[in-house]
């Protein structure tokens, strides 16, 4: 079986945001057992910023853009050097890949992205992954690593998502506030917890958190990827998660509908710049005819979004059913709402979202 394990900041890193190698070596050891049973391991790992963070000394993460992408830099070849270290211990050898959205949106880049990552499993290498916060601004400020994980998942054909955390998976409330909250075992594909609005990071070096969790399991399960969310401190985790044993973590089923990368990424990873309120019969030629959305079966335009940006389509009672990339700005959507293509000035697209860049959510 193809497994993709991703790590969180807060399992990799102490509070101090100091790397924690034992918890580095641990993960090492089991990707090396999996490794012997026959199976190929892709690391997602998080923790370069953090690490950044105690390497230079400083008290706590800061918030501008500038500074976490230098942290990224100094964290992110300290983060390598403990995994490489410990790889080596088994006689495996790390393959560091840095990736952005765009190797997920540009389909040369992701054709790219996909060949090098089947290439370093073909050559027995495992790769450990993480986003490129050193030169993506826009990645750290609304990016994590769970959904790059998905997509990365859906790249190589995966069979397991393997989601690792500080807490054991999805509870049916907060535990840290309701003693009375109880694990979940499982979710199907059709399940609405897949799409609830879940915590953010409960702490301060981490970025994702069980919402972005919950949107990675989503990706990954409309890629047919089953998903595991298991506590990274559990004995054996990776295996007990791989043979579903009851108790590992929270079970996320695949779906039986399948989406490219680049459509993955529009529906559930893009940062969503503005809100399309169409007609019905927009809504049902949509849904039901797979067109794409004419500017004449817009009603109202909201956001500040430009060309090329992701934006939520509702209807007019304010329900979301789908997301596209618009071919025109705000300003432009907005005067042409409502309008024939006929009507429309020389050089506005007939299409406000052409429907190879929408994808209908509602099942």
């Amino acid at each position: 079986m193809r497994i993709v394990v991703k790590i969180g900041t807060s399992s990799v890193t102490d509070e101090s945001g100091s790397i924690q190698q034992s918890v580095i070596a641990g993960l090492c050891r089991q990707v090396a057992q999996l490794r012997t049973d026959g199976h190929e391991v892709l690391i997602v790992s998080s923790g370069a910023i953090a690490g950044g963070v105690a390497a230079l000394g400083m008290t706590r993460r800061p918030n501008d853009t500038l500074t976490l992408q230098a942290l990224a830099a100094v964290g992110q070849s300290r983060l390598m050097q403990e995994y490489n270290q410990q790889l080596h211990e088994h006689g495996l050898v790390g393959a560091q890949v840095l990736l952005v959205p765009n190797d997920f949106i540009d389909r040369h880049q992701y054709l790219h992205a996909r060949d090098t990552l089947s290439r370093l499993l073909d050559l027995g290498c495992v790769p450990v992954i993480n986003e490129n916060d050193a030169i993506a601004s826009d990645e750290i400020r609304y990016g994590d690593n769970d959904r790059i994980a998905a997509l990365v998942a859906h790249s190589v054909d995966a069979d397991v998502l393997i989601l690792l955390t500080d807490i054991d998976g999805l509870y049916t409330a907060d535990p840290n506030v309701d003693p009375s909250a109880t694990l979940i075992d499982q979710v199907s594909a059709d399940d609405p917890l897949l799409s609830v609005n879940a915590s953010t990071s409960s702490t301060a070096r981490g970025s994702g958190g069980m919402a972005s969790k919950l949107a990675a399991a989503r990706i990954a399960s409309w890629s047919a990827v089953r998903t595991v969310i298991a506590d990274a401190q559990k004995e054996d985790v990776l295996a007990k998660s791989l043979s579903q044993v009851k108790g590992a973590g929270t079970q996320f089923l695949p779906h039986n509908r399948q989406l490219s990368a680049r459509k993955l990424w529009i529906a559930f990873a893009a940062h969503n710049a503005g809100v399309i309120i169409v007609d019905l019969g927009a809504k049902a030629a949509l849904i039901d005819r797979n067109t794409s959305l004419l500017h004449a079966g817009v009603v109202e335009v909201h956001g500040d979004f430009l060309q090329g940006d992701t934006v939520e389509i509702s209807d007019i009672d304010g329900g979301v059913f789908a997301r596209g990339m618009v071919s025109v700005d705000a300003i432009q959507a907005s005067a042409a709402a409502g309008r024939q293509s006929s009507d429309l000035p020389e050089g506005i697209p007939h299409e406000l979202v052409h429907r190879d860049d929408l994808v209908v959510l509602s099942d």
